[in-house]
């Protein structure tokens, strides 16, 4: 009976640790975040409102112009960047001439801290940066980047996707490496080509990987903030005023703590919602088997 008991005791008390700091740090958060939604502040005293602030929400333009760059902000660069990703960690993994100067290359996002690759990101794509002086080589004319209301939001899913798809790139190589090499040999032998083998084998077998960086790769997007509130501040005309910046200004700059609390429980809301329809379909064929 002793015996039987230890182990699950010990295992309680490993767990322990990390499940104070689940509660501490992640769910009080939380439940504290959804009671001061349900709260606005005036005068400096605490005015229990109830619903209204979410009510507010659904009724203002802002709000859902917000949501409507958020989620075409999403739906175009987490499925470049993971393409990416593992377009990258399938040239990792090879061998060819030159390889090792292209590891190093490709891990060097990695290193530069988001702040300091925003700030070389504005200066590259400044009036007189480099980008425009690359294009204009070929004839193009200088664009504003950061300033045109039809190129900021694609300006920074390219500076969010160089600075991510390097980390994206490890986890998957990680994932390509514990794929049989026999597997491979197999399919050659029976006369099986380089993108066949891509779609049918590698694919499939990087299923949880995939899975892990979608999700995570989500997660990270839906709560950017750094590089709006660095470069673009949500302009022009609100195209790069994604959710996260709203709740911002909501509650740094207007003061209505109330507003943005609400604006990061339907941030939460909806991430759960699409994690969680991703874990169901990308996840179950592979549990069922």
């Amino acid at each position: 009976m002793t015996q039987s008991r230890t182990p699950v005791l010990l295992i309680i008390l490993l767990l322990v640790p990390a499940l104070i700091g689940l509660v501490v740090f992640r769910l009080y958060p939380i439940a504290l975040a959804v009671n001061d939604s349900f709260f606005n502040v005036l005068r400096g005293n605490s005015v229990f409102v109830g619903f209204e602030n979410y009510v507010a929400l659904l009724t203002n333009s802002a709000f859902w112009n917000s949501l409507k760059v958020t989620l075409w902000f999403n739906l175009l660069i987490n499925p470049i960047q993971i393409a990416l990703a593992l377009g990258l960690a399938l040239l990792y993994v090879q061998n060819f001439k030159g390889v090792s100067v292209y590891r190093v290359l490709f891990l060097i996002p990695i290193g530069v801290s988001l702040p300091t690759a925003v700030i070389i990101w504005r200066i590259m794509l400044s009036q007189d940066g480099l980008v425009n002086g690359v294009i204009g080589i070929a004839g193009v004319p200088a664009q504003p980047w950061l300033t045109a209301e039809s190129l900021a939001l694609y300006s920074i899913i390219a500076i969010a996707t160089w600075k991510g798809i390097s980390y994206w790139m490890i986890f998957i190589i990680g994932g390509l490496q514990n794929i049989s090499p026999e597997i491979y040999d197999a399919a050659r032998i029976d006369g099986v080509k380089g993108w066949q083998r891509l779609i049918f084998i590698t694919i499939p077998l990087l299923r949880q990987t995939l899975l892990f960086v979608l999700v995570a790769d989500v997660s990270i997007n839906f709560l950017l903030f750094a590089p709006i509130f660095m470069l673009t501040q949500g302009g022009p005309a609100d195209s790069t005023n994604v959710l996260m910046y709203e709740a911002y200004k909501s509650g740094f700059v207007f003061g209505d703590m109330g507003r943005a609390v609400a604006i990061i429980v339907v941030v939460v809301a909806i991430l759960l919602v699409i994690v969680g329809l991703q874990f169901r379909l990308l996840s179950g064929r592979g549990e069922a088997r």
